[in-house]
């Protein structure tokens, strides 16, 4: 027995792709009422000719309601307003954040409304997540680090079906981590434990449960590193040679998965981020440099944006001043600079050096 569907069934099938041919044709064609009324005309006196029952089906031709499936040709002549209409329907889907510490949260929160998202719904964390978060979002849910089931039943509570990480989590908690049953029997599952594998077994729990992890750098496009001097002073010829050089190791750190920054000076490394994290890396580094130190972050040879992406923001700004860091360097195109026009007015303040370093060395150099 073959598998059928009734004609009115097929017509109602096509519903919404009829409503965004509509839309579309009436963007494409409105300063052509002449023109359209002649082809719909046409159109009509075809079908009528074709198929006089047609008339009864359920409206799916945006010419003349005739019941014809559009085809391919007819959609993308308006497939700019089409693109529009359905970008404005994924932003009336809510959008879920599980959120780690720091600014981060706050700022994806603050682009996801610029962007139109309706309802923001967050998966905070004890002794992580900032509680005035909840002051900017729809909804937040406490739980601890390693509730993996109760993350995903929260999300499926709200509704939500598209979701970000957003922020860090200290190395202190990771050890404390008392992971609920399907935390654990995805800890088991796993050969290496690294921020990796880690977070991509979780990305993989939430898709089963129909939630799509977006890459971390969603709706803060505007907010990745450019090449070239960013912010402070224009930085001197060695300390563009400690730019390249740093770059070069910390692209092979992060290879092997130790981590994304180094600490630099005169051709000389002083730091390499291990679990402490970033933060103290710096502190450690800098004071060795006694003034002269130059900070790298990059992002790994294979990176996941889904998760674990470079990001800086003033609170490292701070640190590294503090620490007496003389320029903080960036990979361009890749690196989340957190409340960016606030980063640059305090490098200018702290008269450090913020650089993006690229693929396009001439470019990065100018």
């Amino acid at each position: 027995m073959g598998l059928g569907i009734s004609a009115a069934g097929s017509a109602l099938l096509f519903t919404t792709r009829d409503f965004l041919c509509r839309l579309a044709l009436s963007f494409e064609h409105e300063d052509d009422d002449e023109h359209e009324d002649e082809t719909k005309s046409k159109h009509r006196q075809r079908h009528a000719s074709e198929n006089p029952f047609q008339t009864f089906l359920l409206p799916s031709c945006p010419l003349c309601l005739c019941g014809e499936i559009p085809s391919v040709p007819s959609l993308s002549v308006g497939f700019s307003a089409t693109a529009l209409l359905i970008s404005c329907m994924e932003n009336q889907a809510p959008l879920g954040i599980i959120a780690g510490n720091g600014l981060y949260p706050f700022v994806l929160a603050r682009a996801a409304r610029q962007n139109g998202v309706a309802k923001i719904h967050v998966a905070a964390f004890e002794n992580e997540t900032r509680s005035d978060l909840a002051d900017h979002v729809d909804s937040i849910e406490w739980m601890r680090v390693g509730q993996l089931n109760r993350l995903i039943k929260y999300f499926e509570k709200t509704g939500v079906r598209r979701a970000m990480m957003a922020g860090q989590i200290a190395p202190k908690n990771l050890f404390d981590l008392r992971p609920d049953f399907k935390a654990l029997m995805l800890l088991g599952r796993l050969k290496k434990r690294n921020a990796e594998t880690l977070f991509g077994a979780v990305a993989d729990e939430l898709a089963k449960a129909g939630v799509e992890l977006l890459p971390a750098t969603s709706y803060l496009e505007d907010c990745l590193a450019e090449q070239g001097l960013i912010a402070g002073p224009k930085p001197a010829k060695r300390l563009i040679e400690d730019i390249v050089f740093g770059f070069e190791i910390a692209k092979e750190v992060s290879r092997l998965d130790i981590g994304q920054t180094v600490v630099v000076r005169n051709g000389t490394v002083l730091a390499v981020e291990g679990f402490e994290g970033t933060d103290e890396a710096i502190q450690r580094g800098a004071r060795l440099g006694k003034g002269g130190a130059v900070v790298v972050k990059v992002s790994k040879p294979k990176q996941d944006f889904r998760f674990d992406v470079p990001v800086i923001g003033c609170q490292t700004l701070e640190i590294a001043s503090g620490a007496g860091a003389k320029a903080i360097a960036v990979e361009a195109g890749k690196t989340l600079l957190l409340d960016k026009e606030a980063l640059k007015t305090l490098a200018e303040e702290k008269k450090t050096t913020i650089y993006g370093y690229g693929p396009n060395p001439q470019k990065s150099h100018a």
